[in-house]
């Protein structure tokens, strides 16, 4: 890189450049200039202090003065030896531990590249790199529009061409943050930045930031404002593998930077202050907005636009190019991706050539996605616009498959949007948290309750009347038949009988996330009126599936760096094992409460009233297999998840935009044929694995067919379905 260029020289410049250039052998040779003066002048002063000076004749004048010479001089040479000693200290401080082995500003120009981090799945194949090479071509300042460095500065460094290096303000702002809130962040000029990101490691330390200081000031000493500026926009990170202002551009307008208009330009300088969180292309895309149009009024403010050309800007519909990347299992891949800048941050993910390996299986991940993009397009009449997969291991918890959206590059449906971890109404597939609860208090699967109408009243609120799916009325039914079958009023029923805020509990308990407001909720909740994620979802029937054992998720199982290198923050070691990101297990559930739920979930004969005996529930060949649907009352959700002893599948089908599907008839249509296929598919092959009834249940007659209770709570059941057996509800 060639620049013509040149500062003019001053007093101050000429000085800075000297240090600049003699540094470490003018403080090793300072340092020592220091301890002999001190010695030496230690020494004269101790032979002065020996002297015994001749007593003088008694004149008034000799007395007053005399004595106040001989005392001051030994004072002075105390205090002239502590300066000494600790600039002594200061010197050798900032030589050892600031100056020493400190980059020249020159290696600006011939600096090593970093080392990219990579994400494997479970059998080491490539899903994506998060920088292969810095994908970077070098432009020229000159041939940039003038908005491009404007909004760069409004976005970074409003007073760049004003100070040398760093800005006063912005370290007094950056240091009341630190100290009220314990973090080492922020005050960084372009010049600093430019310095941490290409000469200097990107660990948080004060040393650190004084030897980025010291550069900065160097930097601009070799370097006009013109040419620093040029340099950061062709260095800095605009999000994976762009680099530099011009990549930026082709990558996310498909156009050369010195095309881009005063919108995009705002765009892309918003970029680098967190290339993950504000990327179009990321899970959230309407922060890009919001940072925009911060932008743009910060340039307002600076007065470097009008407000009419702000206002205009933040109208500009702007066209994004199609987001084709070298990526497999792209929601899951930016899953991980977040998870791993949680855990370190943006700069080491990106330039710290991380090893991260997977749970993911690639082989069930490509069968998920190629099954969702085959059924929704029969789903196209039905108004069913996108679907969602979760594949677990209950065994480990371990993420075996994510599809978040049905094509994560298409931006104009909001492809991107990874819907598992999103909010959605679970409807009747919730239900399993309520029985769990009623299970546990008493209730057994031979217990009667009545299917009738009822209206809650609760004080305050509008009366709760309500209503089954197919809006009949079974009259009395037991506990197996209203899991099974999914009639709502019983479920209801129970949950006035055992309490909201036990379901509640046992729903935080066996893995969802999001009902941290019991307020918020009613009887509606056994119903699916509390929304969950699908990830969450998939977690509370994985542990049915387990036998009542909580294993938390589980997407990484390594981390490791490519090699000892010290610039680097982390070193040549595995930095994780399965131990870090996730919590050990624990017993949530009674092993004989989940055997229960997972007989009656697998139980075709018990739903068959309700959806037919040969469903798109039913798994041929495999009666182990257990499965519940789920559909909102608005019909924006439906799901259908089901397991057995190796595999929890959970499949959401509805609409980004939250807009209603036709009719879905569950069990037949909407997710059930996404999810029957999927686990059809897993299971070639593999013989039945039937689930073994542990300790504690008795299998007995009871209402002209078989049934399990608690060995401590068998019911005397009579041959017919009698009052006296119905649950009460106040």
């Amino acid at each position: 890189m060639a620049f013509r260029k040149k500062k003019t020289i001053t007093a101050l410049s000429l000085l800075t450049a000297v240090l600049t250039s003699v540094g470490r052998p003018f403080y090793f040779i300072l340092s020592h200039i220091f301890i002999a003066i001190f010695f030496i002048l230690y020494f004269i002063g101790h032979i002065v202090r020996s002297i015994k000076l001749p007593k003088l004749p008694k004149i008034k004048i000799y007395k007053v003065i005399y004595p106040k010479y001989k005392i001051k001089f030994p004072k002075v040479a105390i205090k002239i030896h502590i300066f000494l000693f600790f600039t002594t200290i200061v010197a050798s401080f900032a030589y050892f531990f600031v100056l020493k082995d400190l980059p020249s500003p020159k290696d600006l120009l011939t600096r090593e590249q970093e080392v990219s981090t990579k994400i494997y799945d479970r059998n080491n194949i490539l899903l994506y790199t998060i920088y292969k090479d810095k994908n970077r071509t070098p432009v020229k300042l000159i041939d940039l529009p003038i908005n491009v460095r404007l909004a760069t500065l409004a976005a970074e460094d409003a007073e760049f061409y004003n100070h040398i290096g760093f800005s006063i303000r912005g370290m007094l702002r950056a240091l009341s943050k630190n100290l009220s809130e314990g973090k080492l962040e922020g005050g960084s000029t372009i010049t600093q930045q430019l310095v941490k990101n290409a000469l200097l490691s990107s660990e948080k330390t004060y040393i650190r930031k004084i030897r980025e200081l010291i550069l900065s000031i160097g930097v601009e000493m070799n370097f006009s404002k013109d040419e620093i500026l040029e340099m950061y926009l062709n260095e800095v990170s605009y999000g994976g593998t762009t680099y530099g202002i011009e990549e930026a551009s082709k990558h996310y307008f498909d156009k050369s930077a010195k095309d881009l208009t005063l919108s995009e330009a705002a765009l892309l300088a918003g970029l680098p202050q967190s290339p993950t969180r504000y990327s179009p292309f990321g899970n959230n895309p309407d922060l890009t907005f919001s940072r925009q149009r911060e932008i743009l009024h910060l340039m307002k403010i600076n007065r470097y636009i009008t407000l009419e050309e702000e206002e205009m800007a933040k109208l500009e519909r702007i066209t994004f190019a199609s987001n084709k990347q070298q990526i497999l299992a792209p929601h899951f891949v930016m899953y991980i991706r977040e998870k791993l800048i949680e855990e370190y941050n943006e700069e080491v993910v990106q330039k710290g050539g991380l090893i991260v390996k997977t749970t993911l299986d690639l082989n069930i991940q490509t069968l998920a996605e190629k099954v969702v993009d085959e059924e929704l397009t029969k789903l196209k009449n039905l108004n069913v616009g996108n679907a969602a997969v979760v594949v677990l291991n209950p065994k480990n918890g371990e993420i075996l498959a994510m599809v978040g959206s049905k094509d994560y590059f298409d931006t104009t449906t909001g492809g991107n949007v990874n819907v598992t971890t999103r909010l959605r109404q679970p409807g009747s597939s919730i239900k399993v948290v309520n029985y769990a609860v009623a299970l546990s208090s008493g209730l057994t699967l031979a217990s009667v309750i009545e299917d009738s109408p009822i209206t809650f009243t609760v004080p305050g609120q509008k009366p709760y009347s309500p209503k089954n799916y197919d809006g009949e009325f079974r009259g009395k039914i037991t506990v197996r038949q209203a899991l099974a079958e999914s009639r709502n009023i019983p479920a209801v029923k129970i949950l006035a009988s055992v309490g909201v805020s036990k379901m509640i509990e046992m729903g935080q308990k066996m893995g969802i996330t999001t009902w941290d407001d019991p307020s918020r909720f009613g009887l509606s909740l056994t119903l699916g009126g509390g929304e969950v994620k699908l990830l969450d979802l998939a977690q509370v029937y994985s542990i049915i599936a387990n036998n009542g054992v909580r294993e938390e998720i589980k997407s990484i199982s390594e981390i490791k760096n490519y090699k000892n290198k010290r610039s680097l923050p982390l070193h040549g070691k595995i930095l994780y094992k399965e131990s870090r990101f996730e919590k050990i297990q624990n017993s949530v559930l009674d092993p004989r409460i989940a055997f229960l739920l997972l007989d009656v979930l697998r139980d075709n004969v018990a739903r068959s009233r309700a959806f037919g005996t040969n469903s798109m529930l039913v798994i041929p060949n495999h009666p182990e297999i257990a499965v519940k649907t789920g559909t909102s009352n608005d019909l924006k959700d439906n799901l259908t998840v089901g397991f057995n002893k190796n595999y929890v599948v959970a499949v959401w089908v509805g609409n980004n935009d939250g807009s209603p599907m036709n009719r879905i008839a569950s069990g037949i249509t909407g997710a059930a044929p996404v999810w029957n296929k999927i686990m059809r598919s897993l299971l070639v092959n593999q013989p039945i694995d039937e689930y073994e009834a542990p300790e504690g249940l008795v299998y007995k007659e009871c209402y002209s067919r078989k049934e399990w209770f608690l060995e401590e709570r068998q019911l005397n059941c009579p041959k017919i379905i009698q009052p006296a057996a119905q649950i009460s509800v106040e």
